[in-house]
């Protein structure tokens, strides 16, 4: 089958002209200098090797200490974390890229080991089954662990929260970043306030679709308020049922953010979708929806290979395609999906924490024997 065509052509995304339509996806490598929580010269090598994508989405990165739910995980609120970040994007600039950091706050899935012993937050008090890669401090082993029912936020405490997303955001740019994308998705705080799975609240933040919006809205108001709107950004995850958020009413609350987004004049709408094998599909119809409110560049990422890109970009359904684990061992991404080059394979135990070994030791074509 031919290179799918369409994925190969120039585009624009906010104020940046992109030479393909190969996005990075957004991929937690859990490989930030502790204490701190502080990006790296590994870091910056790694992004930079892999900076022909269109554009790249940085690892998921906490906008407070409150935000954060993953050991390693680096972060956008300390002089040092800013500094640190600089370092990458000088680098994946002088490569000849651009990259966008994606602001994150877990919510509820944490663990109290990050917050002193205090219990993560959530819109609501909800038990759920959900768990996140934590670091034993005597082992040193990493191993997924169950979080517990969170505490619900107070509506002060949700205010400071959007503010701090705006600081993040002013903090991305002063580190040297093309924009920010606002992570929405896969059960974390703004997808839970959108769920009523995961939203109970009685107050203007629960209950109607329009007051569960309400906080994505704040937050994407602050944000593209303090950096503008052509370098916000957002992800969303419209069928994901995973970790207690199989809300019935989440396909119409996200068209109706669509629209707002739209109107917001944002850089570009993220849609991931599940990659594994049973996993729900997008039927066409939710894709003729989304593009009929949202006229900017979209961004698919899933389980996609050449015969569902061609068709999603040629449809119109989307402008550019995301790819998360085929970056990881194939640096030159664009490059080989081009010229029909074979991808190397991952390995699986290199993923979270450790050193330059199954990070930024996989070689670009060029470089294979």
């Amino acid at each position: 089958m031919p290179s799918p065509s369409q994925l190969f052509t120039p585009a624009t995304v906010g104020s940046h002209f992109t030479r393909n339509r190969v996005v990075m996806a957004p991929m937690t490598r859990s490989r930030s200098s502790q204490p701190g929580d502080i990006p790296n010269a590994l870091n910056a090598a790694y992004y930079a090797q892999r900076a022909s994508a269109a554009f790249i989405v940085t690892e998921a990165t906490q906008i407070s200490a409150q935000g954060k739910g993953y050991s390693f995980t680096p972060g956008i609120y300390t002089p040092e974390q800013v500094a640190g970040w600089r370092l990458v994007t000088e680098a994946v600039h002088k490569a000849g890229g651009h990259i966008y950091l994606q602001l994150w706050h877990v919510g509820r899935m944490s663990h109290p080991d990050f917050h002193d012993g205090a219990l993560p937050v959530a819109p609501s008090a909800i038990p759920f089954e959900g768990s996140i890669w934590k670091v034993d401090p005597q082992t040193g082993i990493g191993s997924m662990v169950p979080c517990p029912t969170p505490r619900a936020l107070g509506r002060d405490e949700i205010f400071a929260i959007v503010e701090d997303y705006r600081n993040a955001a002013a903090n991305a740019i002063a580190a040297g970043f093309d924009g920010v994308e606002v992570h929405a998705a896969n059960g974390y705080l703004i997808d839970q306030f959108l769920r009523t799975t995961s939203n109970v609240r009685t107050d203007e933040y629960g209950g109607s679709r329009e007051n569960r919006l309400r906080f994505l809205k704040e937050v994407m108001d602050a944000v593209s308020d303090e950096i503008g709107a052509a370098r916000t950004a957002i992800r969303i995850a419209p069928f994901l049922t995973a970790r207690g958020m199989a809300c019935p009413d989440i396909l119409p609350t996200l068209l109706e953010a669509a629209e707002y987004l739209q109107g917001k004049g944002i850089a570009y709408l993220h849609l991931v979708e599940a990659d594994w094998d049973d996993a729900p599909q997008f039927p066409e119809s939710f894709r003729q929806a989304v593009r009929a409110r949202f006229h900017h560049p979209i961004v698919v990422a899933g389980k996609y290979d050449e015969e569902l890109t061609e068709w999603v970009l040629t449809k119109g359904y989307a402008d550019y395609v995301a790819y998360g684990r085929k970056f990881v061992a194939n640096p030159d991404l664009p490059l080989r999906l081009e010229k029909g080059y074979p991808l190397a394979d991952f390995d699986g135990s290199a993923l979270f924490g450790g050193t330059e070994r199954g990070y930024t030791d996989y070689p670009a074509w060029s470089a294979r024997g």
